[in-house]
Formats: structure tokens, C-alpha cells, sequence
């Protein structure tokens, strides 16, 4: 990845006056990792947890086990369970991004490479979210797979944050 795309993410989130956080499984931090590669995003970056197992997502987020039960962790349910209450937990936060997908190498066959991101807004009193739901190229390995997923959740938070 090139610099441009956190660094127009950091612009981004200056001119609208927005802070974000992060919730991430299968990324294990590299979205929030690659911005704050950028100077001074300590003023919009709150920080962000990686929540790789379903005990950890339950337990630091909230996620009911049911639901990571059915219809499981890799679901567009989860991503957006995992965006609005990483939102709730962190109250300077204006703007938050969730990942969570399988790259593999021992993904059951219908899930290998699907990936979901959320974007959850707070809008005034409600919180909005959007999950976008990505199928990685089917075959690039699991590194190349988790730099494509973090490309495509920075230019969903850019879209995002454009709008």
C-alpha cells in the first residue's frame, strides 16, 4: 500500500472534524496500524481493539455468543455488532470501523475469503451503520489477502468520510 490512501484518509478526517476507532479480527490491527503511519493522526485516531477470537469479541465488545454461534463471527451482523459498540465503548469517537472476514489457509469453502467492514457514524443521538460485504481475490495468499481487506477498509472509511 501507498502512503496516499491514509494520508487522504488523515485529510479526511481533519477537514470534517472527525476522530475514528477500530474493531478488527482477521486484519489483527494492520487498518489502524497503516494510519497512524501518518504524522500527527494522534489528533483523529483514538486507537482500537483486535478482537482475532470469538471469547475476545464477546468479551471486550459485547457480541451476544449467540449470535457469534449463528450467524457466526464472519457475518454482516457481527461487522456491524462489532462497529456500533466499538463506537458506544469509546465516547470521543465520532466514527468507527469494524473487519471481520476468513483469509484462510483452512477457511471452510464458503466462507474463504469473504471479508464484512462496518462503518458505524454516531448521528446525533442514533448511531448509523453500513456494512459493505467483500470477497478477497481467491488466489493471493493470506498476507497479500489482508493487505487487499485493509486497502478496501480505508477507501470505504474515505467514501465514508466524503460524504
Amino acid at each position: 500500500m501507498t502512503k496516499e490512501l491514509p494520508n487522504f484518509v488523515a485529510r479526511l478526517l481533519k477537514q470534517a472534524g472527525q476522530k475514528v476507532v477500530f474493531a478488527e479480527s482477521c486484519t489483527g490491527g494492520l487498518v489502524s496500524g497503516e494510519l497512524t503511519k501518518v504524522p500527527g493522526i494522534s489528533e483523529h485516531h483514538c486507537g482500537g481493539v483486535v478482537t482475532y477470537r470469538n471469547a475476545t469479541k464477546a468479551e471486550y465488545l459485547g457480541i451476544p455468543g449467540k449470535m457469534l454461534l449463528d450467524p457466526g463471527p464472519v457475518s454482516r451482523e457481527v461487522a456491524e455488532q462489532m462497529a456500533r459498540r466499538v463506537l458506544a465503548k469509546t465516547p470521543e469517537a465520532t466514527v468507527a470501523v469494524s473487519v471481520t472476514g476468513h483469509l484462510g489457509p483452512h477457511a471452510p469453502p464458503e466462507l474463504n475469503g469473504l471479508v464484512f467492514i462496518g462503518i458505524a457514524r454516531r448521528v446525533g443521538r442514533r448511531c448509523d451503520v453500513a456494512v459493505t460485504e467483500l470477497h478477497c481475490p481467491r488466489r493471493a495468499g493470506r498476507v497479500a489477502r489482508q493487505r487487499w481487506v485493509v486497502q478496501q477498509a480505508l477507501e470505504i472509511l474515505a467514501e465514508a468520510l466524503a460524504r
